[in-house]
């Protein structure tokens, strides 16, 4: 509780970071802002290319729910993959500010997912944009969006507080980090439904994110709730998570400046 109230009467400093973030990301960028969806594109690109070729295998028709399909879950893809990778190396990357001034640490990889963040609602915004132009994926199973979004972004914090914790004492794990997310998306259900595995689907699944993935498809696409075992057991997840990993970053705090 002590930390918490600690990291709130900081809340401005985190803010500052964070713009500072976001600031040095678009700072004299060609794109600007269009590079919050240069990664969501990719992504969809490359699941329409699978989607394709598999719908020529087997005699059938792409729709538009997969195009929705796949956007969606690639906006939250790359968000969480870029609120995890730059915010692992928060901590080594900012060493100055680490050893010479006191502050809850905490606020660097926090600075970096709330960055990623506003990237994820530039390219949300722009898809949701897309998706009332065209009327599609509108039902009232949208009220469990922000649900889903909020667990998202606990989960991502979870993950990157422990990254950047174990980074500062192991300087490969920002190399481990790299390669998890460059094949980790293929074993997530991003470029693919889980439900298409039929039995072995659950195996997918046990990856919370694929379990929100699978999630925000049946809100978006199938115009249906979330499973409650599996949003529930993404949020248990999250959750959980964040507190081991916030526990085990303020235990490890004292050392940091040392390890650096």
């Amino acid at each position: 509780m002590k930390s918490i109230n600690l990291l709130l009467n900081q809340r401005d400093l985190l803010y500052m970071l964070t713009r500072k973030e976001i600031r040095i990301r678009y700072k004299q960028s060609i794109m600007g802002f269009l590079w919050a969806l240069l990664m969501p594109v990719l992504i969809v690109g490359a699941g329409m290319l699978m989607k394709e070729a598999y719908a020529i295998a087997s005699h059938t028709h792409l729709g538009l729910s997969d195009l929705i399909s796949v956007s969606v879950k690639a906006v939250m893809w790359s968000f969480f993959a870029g609120a995890v990778k730059f915010g692992s190396n928060s901590l080594v990357s900012n060493m100055n500010l680490v050893t010479k001034i006191y502050f809850p640490r905490e606020v660097l990889p926090l600075s970096s997912v709330f960055a990623n963040f506003f990237d994820f609602l530039i390219a949300g915004s722009f898809l949701t944009a897309l998706m009332l132009i065209g009327r599609a994926g509108l039902s009232v199973q949208l009220v469990w969006v922000p649900m889903i979004i909020l667990i998202l972004l606990v989960l991502t914090i979870g993950f990157t507080v422990m990254l950047a914790c174990a980074n500062l004492f192991f300087r490969d794990v920002k190399y481990i980090v790299d390669v998890l997310f460059t094949y980790g998306i293929l074993f997530t259900p991003v470029l693919f439904s889980a439900r298409s595995f039929g039995k072995w689907a659950p195996l997918l699944l046990i990856n919370p994110m694929g379990a929100l993935m699978e999630s925000i498809e049946n809100v978006v696409v199938l115009h249906r709730p979330p499973s409650a075992f599996w949003l529930s057991y993404a949020a248990v997840w999250a959750f959980g998570l964040l507190l081991i990993a916030w526990s085990t970053f303020k235990k490890a705090e004292p050392l940091f400046a040392q390890e650096i």
